[in-house]
């Protein structure tokens, strides 16, 4: 007799990323273990599936449920359940002329819940994670590594556990809150523990394609594969999906 069904309910959606590139990637590394079976969709909005899910995954961007959707999501994790966010899952985006791209306070609940709010991030260029708890099962053996991703500076709830942190100060162009000055750990990957759940964050993980940009402009110079290109991510998004589905229990 094989082993258990896990139901996992993935959400990939949202803008100014490669969505098809992360969620096919997502799906191929839960499709390494033929007892989970993965629900997919770009929003939070079918809360009975979600439910109904044995753990949660979220690449998004810009995306943020409603008040409703938001209590499902709350319930889920404070039930006993895990959630595996990555990369902008805890963003809101508005761009203001004269100021730039702003991190409205529009949806605290949400932002309480994954631990952090995105605000600003400094130009793409590479910077070094550091290990903030080598003991931890989930970062045990891995060694401080420099990744060419997007370098997020967050606002955090209090709770959070740090596994991975970088360090920065300094402008973040485009940005209306663009100064950072302060010496303080930027959480790369934490744990965060929400009633009798869990939420595992990560940042890394940032993609982006030629059309990804649209409709600020019709075809983006570059295409941008961040943390996708080292072993290491997906080492930790291995991690994540077996701690997530209680592989590991």
């Amino acid at each position: 007799m094989g082993a258990a069904r896990i139901n996992a309910y993935l959400v990939c959606g949202g803008r100014f990323h490669d969505m098809d590139f992360a969620r096919l990637e997502l799906l191929k590394l839960l499709h390494e273990h033929e007892n989970i079976r993965v629900r997919v969709a770009e929003n939070y909005s079918d809360s009975a599936a979600i439910a109904a899910a044995d753990f949660l995954i979220s690449y998004t961007c810009d995306v943020i449920p409603p008040e409703e959707q938001q209590e499902t999501l709350e319930q889920f994790v404070n039930g006993g359940k895990r959630w595996l966010a990555l990369h902008g899952t805890n963003s809101i985006l508005k761009f203001v002329k004269g100021k730039g791209w702003t991190a409205p306070r529009a949806a605290p609940k949400f932002m309480r819940l994954l631990g952090s709010q995105f605000i600003a991030h400094p130009p793409i260029a590479p910077y070094r994670v550091e290990v903030s708890d080598p003991a931890h099962p989930l970062v045990r053996g891995i060694e401080a590594f420099d990744a060419d991703d997007e370098l997020y500076l967050c606002e955090y709830a209090e709770g959070n556990h740090a596994l991975l942190h970088a360090k920065f100060t300094g402008e973040a162009q485009g940005f209306a809150e663009s100064k950072w000055r302060e010496e303080k750990p930027r959480l790369v990957l934490y744990l965060r523990s929400v009633g009798a759940g869990e939420l595992l964050y990560c940042t890394l993980g940032h993609c982006r394609g030629r059309y990804d940009m649209q409709p600020l402009m019709a075809e983006y110079p570059t295409v941008e594969r961040g943390s996708w290109k080292l072993p290491v991510f997906y080492d930790l998004l291995r991690r994540g999906i077996r701690w997530a589905s209680r592989l590991d229990s």
